[in-house]
């Protein structure tokens, strides 16, 4: 089954007759599920039910990390910040790549539970103590260790039966600047920059199913954001990397996407740079200029759905939480 290459996202707790309109479009092959989506476990479930019952193979995703990324709050587990895995890291090595395994295995359970696809995480950025965004959504700042620590997340995730998608390529947690309000730009030797991009390359035959971009400009690489740019997408992450699992973009309507003025254009750029699918988010009117062009569809993006015929039993999950009780 090929999918639309367009995730959208949803107004409240229950769809509008437009949005249901809008989910049948064959340019729409996802959504994505925000704070202001969730009350409940029973509604944010009949919301989730209702947008399958309009497209029963779409992609359905949530931001949902742990920490202060974590849309969906009660009856859920709130997980830690990453950082403190790395923080445990540094004590009890072997400790910490546990307890990022049943955090994986938790993560994950609890969405697939409500229907939920997957999580775009885990966050692969290293923490220079220097990005407002990234800061201790970060697991680390030594590479080996965001390795060690992502491999053991995803590997509870894909447990649990669900897809990761790592984030931000090559990485976002070297600028100051929040690319969500401004368009960030690396300035460092491309040395520098592909060191911090060791973190993807380490898990690119580890499990890692997804990648999302940064919207950043490493001036010394390309003049493009990554997201926007052959040279990173194409060339480095697919053709350097060896890299053939899917590419998210990030979020087209964020302050650094704004590098291309028209939203058409911006699907069509990231499109034609390698990305195969794009996010348009909080701006429906954006949604509506681009949702009856023609953007072709993908068989890859399939890949991401959540195995729901793979049931994971109540005994195993409570194992993993028990085993993170510490860190809650």
């Amino acid at each position: 089954m090929n999918l639309g290459p367009i995730m959208m996202d949803v107004s409240g707790l229950t769809l509008t007759q437009i949005e249901e309109t809008q989910l049948a479009k064959p340019s729409i092959g996802g959504v994505i599920l925000f704070s202001r989506n969730f009350e409940s476990i029973n509604q944010v479930k009949q919301l989730i039910s209702s947008i399958r019952a309009v497209n029963p193979n779409i992609l359905i995703s949530v931001d949902h990390e742990g920490g202060r990324v974590q849309r969906f709050k009660k009856g859920f587990t709130h997980l830690p910040a990453m950082s403190k895995l790395g923080e445990l890291y540094d004590k009890k090595p072997k400790k910490a790549i546990k307890y990022a395994c049943s955090c994986g295995f938790i993560l994950a359970y609890e969405l697939l539970e409500i229907d939920v696809d997957f999580s775009f995480a885990p966050v692969l950025d290293m923490d220079y103590d220097n990005s407002s965004v990234i800061g201790d959504r970060a697991f680390h700042s030594n590479p080996d260790a965001i390795i060690k620590l992502a491999q053991a997340l995803i590997k509870g995730m894909h447990r649990a039966g669900m897809k990761c998608v790592g984030k931000h390529f090559p990485g976002h947690g070297y600028v100051s600047l929040d690319s969500h309000l401004d368009l960030p730009i690396d300035d460092r030797p491309a040395k520098e920059v592909y060191q911090d991009m060791a973190t993807f390359k380490g898990l690119v035959d580890e499990g890692l199913d997804a990648v999302m971009p940064a919207h950043v400009i490493y001036s010394k690489v390309d003049d493009k954001p990554a997201g926007f740019s052959n040279v990173w997408i194409q060339d480095i992450l697919k053709s350097k990397l060896g890299f053939d699992g899917v590419v998210f973009s990030d979020d087209l309507s964020m302050q650094g996407a704004l590098f291309i003025e028209n939203i058409k254009d911006r699907v069509k750029i990231s499109l034609d740079s390698g990305c195969d699918m794009v996010l348009i988010c909080n701006h429906p009117e954006m949604v509506l200029e681009v949702i009856d062009q023609e953007w072709g569809s993908n068989e890859k993006l399939q890949s991401m759905q959540g195995n729901r015929r793979y049931k994971s039993d109540k005994i195993t999950y409570l194992q993993h939480l028990e085993t993170i009780k510490s860190l809650l």
